[in-house]
């Protein structure tokens, strides 16, 4: 079996060091052949260099990547993926959060037959900012998406290569990496890991971004068309607010009949907003269910192509999947 290990790496030139060392450490115990693939996000520090320097160190395993700008983790990860070239790939973040000496029990894992294991981090050593975003960003994405998980965010985690190749991700989706590879229909499992606290740097993420990540959420639901159809969506909200305003209206229409004269009342003109709304409600579900439709029938995956530094060694396009 083949190992391939990929490490997102933004402004992480404190790390990078000893990420390796504790790396090798971990592998010199295994009988496994592997491969480091390490995609330096358009760092502004001493980060690429400090990868190059490893790369000269160890030529036959590490593999570098550099982009030349900042392009997020997602089109980190969908690089370092495309270069691939064990059976099972882990992923960690570079910040020595994640513990390499996990790495065994997650292949296990995936040799009892799981195809994706994400790690959980059940003790985290981050301030409360970070943490009471993320509790709250996972509770509503396990209730929309259906994938029971405790933390889709944990950056350390173990795929079969079915796995990364089926999927693509872009902007913000990689923290929905396995709502997408639970609805592509692979055996996603959870595993507790230990977390260690920050040595070097400071952290990447903040508010801002777990909200977009709820955006991002709704847009991977109609998008690949694995949870809910918009129509469905929008056209359930449109009924409850057109019944909602029929009511009162209905109310004295029956008034009405019975001869009792009518005139402009609050409630009235609730009822006519309600309705109103509830069609416009409506149309809006009608015209993303057309595109949506469109674009699952006629379009494909498509890869963004990303600018890098001189050669990257391994790295490869993949040909578009069909959209099911």
């Amino acid at each position: 079996m083949k190992l391939s290990v990929v490490v997102p790496v933004y402004n992480e030139e404190g790390s990078l060091g000893e990420l390796y060392e504790r790396l090798e450490r971990t592998m010199a115990e295994q009988r496994w052949d592997y491969e480091y693939i390490f995609v330096d996000d358009g760092s502004t520090d001493r980060s690429i260099i400090v990868l190059r320097e490893l790369r000269q160190r160890d030529p036959a395993r590490v593999n570098v990547i550099s982009f030349r700008r900042n392009y997020g983790k997602s089109a980190a990860l969908e690089c370092g993926f495309r270069a691939v070239s064990g059976d099972v790939v882990i992923t960690m973040d570079a910040d020595l959060q994640d513990d390499p000496d996990e790495i065994p029990r997650l292949v296990a894992k995936i040799e009892a037959g799981a195809d994706l294991v994400s790690g959980w981090k059940k003790s985290r050593h981050d301030p409360w900012s970070k943490t009471l975003p993320s509790k709250v960003f996972n509770w509503v994405t396990s209730l929309v998406s259906g994938i029971k998980l405790h933390d889709f965010n944990c950056g350390l985690k173990a795929y079969r290569r079915d796995v990364v190749n089926a999927i693509t991700i872009y902007g913000e989706l990689h923290r929905f990496i396995p709502v997408l590879a639970g609805w592509e229909g692979f055996r996603v499992e959870e595993m507790e890991v230990h977390h260690s606290r920050r040595k070097y740097g400071r952290s990447k993420y903040g508010t801002r971004r777990f909200l977009n990540g709820f955006f991002d959420l709704i847009t991977v639901m109609f998008v690949t068309r694995r949870a809910l159809s918009p129509l469905h969506l929008f056209g359930r909200i449109a009924v409850v607010m057109f019944f909602i305003g029929l009511v009162p209206l209905i109310v004295f229409l029956i008034e009405w009949l019975g001869g009792a004269g009518l005139r402009v009342r609050p409630i009235m003109l609730f009822g006519f907003v309600m309705i109103i709304v509830a069609l416009q409600i409506g149309s809006i579900g009608l015209l993303a269910e057309m595109i949506s439709s469109r674009s699952a029938k006629d379009s494909t995956y498509t890869y963004k192509e990303y600018l890098v530094r001189g050669e990257a060694s391994g790295l490869k396009s993949r040909e578009p999947r069909e959209s099911p």
